[in-house]
């Protein structure tokens, strides 16, 4: 089962952080689940007021997501969605988000959360999507990772005791 022991992750005093989301715009019933899932996240962790930019696809992921971490945000979170077709379309796009996500995260500092979900058929993205009848809530863990991490980034720059 995806998700198996993965860690529970509660980030404190991030309220004041910063945290802009990038969306693609395919797949609109995923990209809501996933969307509505990053938003109570930040909702959750006190962060009032995100800014959310969307993009045409999951290509356009990485520069959207390096013109917001060279403006100041705290943290970024990265929302798409791949269906593999029968073309190596998947492989192509899968790759170039991933890597260009994780380029940007390292060349900024800035942590990006990875919610691109990366599936074979719809219904896997479904699964994932956090809507009512989803198994996960890829989007709400993808705020988690972020913000958990420029909280734990934010507390290393403090000067030591």
């Amino acid at each position: 089962m995806a998700g198996h022991g993965a860690p529970v992750l509660t980030p404190k005093n991030c309220a004041d952080l910063r945290v802009a989301v990038v969306a693609a715009q395919w797949h609109d019933q995923v990209m809501n689940g996933l969307l509505d899932g990053a938003e109570r996240a930040l909702k959750e962790f006190g962060i009032e007021e995100p800014t959310v930019v969307r993009v045409p696809g999951t290509f356009e992921l990485p520069v959207a997501a390096k013109a917001l971490a060279g403006r100041g945000y705290d943290a970024v979170v990265a929302l798409g969605v791949v269906i593999r077709g029968g073309t190596p379309h998947f492989e192509y796009v899968c790759e170039a988000a991933t890597l260009g996500l994780t380029q940007v995260s390292v060349d900024t500092g800035v942590p990006v959360g990875f919610g691109v979900l990366t599936c074979d058929n719809e219904q896997q993205a479904l699964d994932r999507a956090g809507l009512p009848d989803s198994a996960e809530d890829k989007g709400h863990e993808a705020v988690t990772a972020a913000v958990t991490t420029a909280a734990t980034l934010r507390a290393l720059a403090e000067p030591s005791r």
